[in-house]
């Protein structure tokens, strides 16, 4: 008996040790394993990029070179245009009225979904007028926007506005409604005060939605930006696409193109960037 006693109290320490040794050796092996995934990941995009550039450039030196062109042609074209500042000039306001079109439909999307959300008067009153207009192209706008705001720079921000808005505002009013009612019966219990059950609760179940909603307006954002250059001004890339494709300069024509591909993909990527530092919790397990 007084050997159990003995031994019992030297046993635990060296089973708690041997127990953290094989979670450092767990945690050591999963994060081997995630990077092997993401090198994996980023083997597998140069790949597929490799391979698709090839097929352009083989198919498209094989079609008239009025109709089409080939990516050694486009870094060519984009290598000349950005020497001269031929594509910043064009692109340039149209990333001002990017900025202050998202800007605002971020602001007001996440208000007005978050009030929708609270307040179910205003819920039944407004959102059928939401749908109504989200139900609208917005395209068959955009003549009655040119007509109340004419050809400046504030056409453009409606514009962008109104296609960037009702994401933002249908996913964060969906985030909020689609939260727990057992997480919000316990913060309740525990007596929280609706500012600590939306500040903990409500907003952090309903970030996953909110991004969402953010990286759906961005894409639709940089379809309103070409959009409002078209039909409101002679300025921004939308303009120095159609322009380069009357006078067949195919080459050039696709510079501002992949400019925009591009850049919808960098906002993305900053967007997921910031989800892991803002929102942990909602990264996926696999960076896509």
């Amino acid at each position: 008996m007084s050997t159990i006693e003995q031994t019992t109290p030297d046993a635990l320490p060296a089973g708690a040790a041997q127990l953290s040794d094989d979670r450092v050796r767990a945690e050591q092996v999963a994060a081997r394993r995630r990077r092997r995934r993401q090198w994996q990941i980023i083997g597998v995009r140069l790949a597929s990029l490799a391979i698709v550039l090839t097929i352009w450039q083989v198919l498209g030196g094989r079609v008239d070179p009025v109709l089409f062109t080939t990516p050694s042609k486009i870094v060519l074209a984009a290598v000349a245009m950005i020497g001269s500042g031929e594509l910043w000039t064009y692109l340039w306001p149209s990333l001002v009225v990017l900025g202050i079109g998202m800007a605002f439909a971020v602001v007001l999307g996440i208000a007005i979904g978050l009030l929708l959300a609270r307040f179910w008067f205003l819920d039944v009153a407004l959102g059928v007028y939401i749908t109504f207009l989200y139900s609208i192209p917005s395209v068959a706008l955009v003549p009655l926007i040119v007509l109340w705001a004419g050809f400046e720079m504030t056409a453009k921000v409606i514009i962008l506005f109104l296609f960037a808005f009702f994401p933002m505002v249908i996913n964060t009013h969906q985030g909020v409604k689609n939260v727990d009612p057992k997480l919000i019966e316990v913060g309740r219990a525990f007596r929280c005060s609706e500012w600590q059950l939306w500040a903990n609760i409500v907003l952090p179940a309903a970030l996953p939605f909110i991004v969402t909603g953010l990286r759906l307006a961005v894409g639709r954002g940089l379809i309103g930006m070409v959009l409002a250059d078209l039909y409101t001004a002679i300025s921004g890339i939308g303009y120095l696409i159609v322009r380069t494709a009357s006078t067949y300069q195919v080459d050039k024509m696709f510079v501002p193109i992949v400019t925009l591909g591009l850049l919808g993909v960098s906002l993305t990527a900053l967007l997921r960037l910031c989800e892991t530092y803002v929102a942990p919790w909602t990264a996926n397990s696999q960076n896509d």
